[in-house]
């Protein structure tokens, strides 16, 4: 038995529940739930208030930190990234835990026990994941992009600099498979970025000044694809490419011609951009977000522009398009108004109203994403209709109407039960695991552990 399957690795725990819930675990149908991975947890314990005018402690919560720490061990120690569960305690002290593991086709849920998202086919990724850059006619470089005028200036800023070598170039190019942009290529040659070559952050200062950000070593240059942006479904499939007329950046998740060579210092990317938007010029410098899933803004025309007159952001603002709609209190009044030929994601949010048809949306060529909050469908079975959905979450009452009338789309990729209030997670994971079995996928699994506080 691994250590995270024995109750005595969950005791401390348990018993903290038990002293901290015992009125909502005494009444009929009692639990608490939560869950708890590498380095974070989110358990039902109360925290201890520190007296008026003095900041929390670590010893205010020392016997939670121990108890998770406990579990910490017991993941690692059994090679377990993460676990839900979900105890019932009765006031006797009989407790009994069961054990959720998502297992390798199911997502983790965002800060608690019930299941993220269900990738229904192996290896799918949602659409804007697996859009290319449209090629642009004319793209060109911008005019003031000037590789040896660039390198010239950055020698008389870094005096001392050690440049990278040619044979180093090459081995950087080989092993991205692509070739550096020229003025990327003037950059190196004058400073190779490397931190043996500074020591401290004094030193690598001047040259983070000289260039414009935090430089990035060439072997740390890498391709900001699509692949290297990764994203929960639940998130992912509520986004769509979009790249207006006069955009000087796609709008795409990445783009095998982003070669990114520094930070900004917050964790936003700097890459030249080799597949420039319909406005853009090619060799431009982005600004890939690490706070978005798609999209990137521009920071100048070129790296020549960026190094002798400093960043010119220019957010790529979002505007609001047909792709996307969101029908709620907030915003679109009606499913009506959200019907257009270019509609890919429908989300129905928290509405006021009668529940919804989603009859105008049927036979819309484009629409991949459906979610629907609890009680704002008329008719779920209405879904069936919709034969070109890739992602689907709905609320487990709408999920049972599909699944009993075998009306679930086939088209789906992946899934998601949309939870609202305190629901018992465990029907929910029947619920994932009878979706999983529709496509022949691995279940979630559940452990039951047993003893006595």
């Amino acid at each position: 038995m691994s250590p995270i399957h024995e109750f005595t690795t969950w005791e401390p725990l348990l018993w903290l529940l038990y002293t901290d819930n015992a009125e909502r675990l005494a009444a009929p149908g009692g639990h608490v739930a939560g869950h708890i991975s590498h380095g974070a947890w989110s358990v039902p314990v109360r925290r201890r208030s520190p007296p008026p005018g003095q900041a929390a402690q670590i010893e205010d919560m020392q016997e939670e930190f121990d108890a998770v720490r406990r579990v910490h061990t017991a993941l690692a120690e059994s090679g377990v990234d993460g676990v839900a569960f979900v105890a019932e305690i009765s006031p006797a002290g009989r407790a009994v835990l069961h054990l959720i593991e998502t297992g390798p086709a199911v997502e983790p849920g965002i800060g608690g026990p019930h299941p993220g998202s269900i990738l229904l086919v192996e290896g799918a990724v949602p659409e804007p994941w697996r859009r290319l850059p449209d090629p642009v006619a004319g793209a060109a470089p911008d005019p003031a992009a000037d590789p040896a005028l660039l390198e010239r200036t950055l020698r008389e800023r870094l005096p001392d600099a050690i440049g990278a070598t040619e044979a180093e170039i090459a081995a950087a190019e080989e092993r991205l498979g692509s070739t550096l942009p020229e003025e990327l290529k003037a950059l190196y040659r004058v400073t190779r970025a490397r931190w043996e070559d500074w020591g401290d952050y004094d030193t690598a200062e001047p040259v983070y000044d000289a260039v414009g950000c935090e430089l990035f070593p060439l072997d740390r240059l890498y391709v900001a694809d699509a692949a290297s942006r990764r994203s929960p479904w639940q998130f992912a499939a509520m986004e769509a490419v979009v790249t207006p007329p006069d955009a000087a950046v796609q709008g795409l998740v990445g783009s095998p011609g982003w070669i990114v060579f520094g930070d900004n210092g917050g964790g936003d990317r700097l890459a030249v951009d080799l597949t420039p938007g319909p406005r853009g010029h090619t060799g431009q410098i982005i600004l890939i977000g690490h706070e978005e899933n798609i999209g990137a803004d521009l920071l100048a025309a070129s790296l020549t522009g960026l190094v002798r007159d400093g960043e010119r952001e220019e957010r790529a603002h979002r505007r609001e398009a047909p792709e996307v709609a969101y029908v709620n209190v907030a915003s679109l009044g009606s499913v009506e108004e959200a019907a257009d030929p270019a509609l890919e994601v429908l989300s129905i949010g928290v509405w006021e109203g009668a529940p919804v048809s989603l009859a105008p949306v049927v036979g819309l060529p484009r629409l991949r994403t459906l979610s629907a909050y609890p009680g704002t469908l008329a008719d779920p079975l209405e879904i069936a209709k919709l034969t070109g959905l890739e992602y689907l979450e709905l609320a487990p009452e709408d999920w049972r109407t599909l699944l009993d009338a075998d009306a679930v789309p086939r088209s789906l990729l992946a899934a998601g039960i949309e939870v609202h209030g305190e629901r018992h997670p465990l029907p929910v994971v029947d619920l994932a695991n009878e979706l999983l079995a529709r496509w022949d996928r691995p279940p979630m699994t559940r452990t039951v552990l047993e003893g006595d506080l």
